[in-house]
């Protein structure tokens, strides 16, 4: 049996890929303690997500002595962008602009963010013109 191949992380790989962009190499046991160990997830658990996401092209693995370290392979960048698409595509039926609007609608952007996305719309309009 093949197993489907996909680089979209789904929200528990989000936080474990979170993990190692912060700490570029990670032991499972790293990852384990700083989801909050076995109050929040199981040991073996974050075992088997990490196996799972090796398999989907998500991490690498080496062996170090004893442990196997994990390295993320998407960038940060990738992954929002990727996330970012599906919510477009499945929760706002392809429409980057109802997406935008809802987020600034519902949220608390300062002076500065706004001045930001206005910077930004502006390099976008004048790339198109």
């Amino acid at each position: 049996m093949t197993t489907k191949k996909t680089t979209k992380p789904t929200q528990k790989e989000l936080e474990i890929l979170q993990i190692l962009w912060e700490n570029p190499e990670a032991s499972v046991r790293d990852v384990f303690e700083k989801m909050g160990g076995e109050d929040k997830n199981g040991y073996t658990t974050i075992l088997k997500l990490l196996q799972i996401m090796l398999e989907k092209g998500l991490v690498t693995r080496q062996k170090s002595g004893k442990l196997h370290l994990y390295k993320a392979i998407p960038t940060k960048s990738t992954a929002q962008n990727q996330v970012v698409s599906r919510m477009i595509d499945t929760l706002f039926q392809g429409s980057a602009s109802s997406l935008v609007m809802n987020v600034l609608g519902n949220s608390k952007a300062s002076k500065k963010e706004l001045q930001q996305i206005r910077e930004y719309l502006d390099k976008l309009q004048e790339g198109k013109s």
